[in-house]
């Protein structure tokens, strides 16, 4: 059975704004979490390798870094969304199920 757990779902969010971000505060206000939780999650993936960071060398804010996702991480980050999407569409049919049945039973009742 395909699983994910709470902390790759939250990888996958970020991984998935990363590179079109240019802040961690734009980059929580893209995926709803706290900078907080967004530092903790890139920290995290800089840790596993799925994530590299590189100095704005010419810009005058040099604590300004971009996060760029290495080849390890990219293809974590496909296998998080194969996952995540193969969870979903259970999810999608078990609730096209569960209306069929209460379509179902509203017909029998109404007759």
């Amino acid at each position: 059975m395909t699983q994910i757990n709470t902390d790759q779902i939250d990888y996958l969010h970020v991984m998935q704004n990363l590179e079109t971000s240019t802040s961690q505060k734009e980059l929580a206000d893209k995926v709803g979490f706290s900078v907080g939780k967004v530092n903790y999650v890139i920290k995290a993936l800089l840790e596993k390798g799925f994530v590299k960071a590189e100095n704005f060398t010419k810009s005058s804010n040099k604590k300004a870094y971009r996060y760029i996702l290495t080849f390890d991480g990219l293809k974590n980050k496909i296998a998080l969304t194969e996952k995540y999407i193969t969870i979903k569409k259970r999810e999608y049919e078990a609730l096209q199920e569960s209306l069929a049945l209460d379509i179902g039973r509203c017909s029998s009742e109404n007759n």
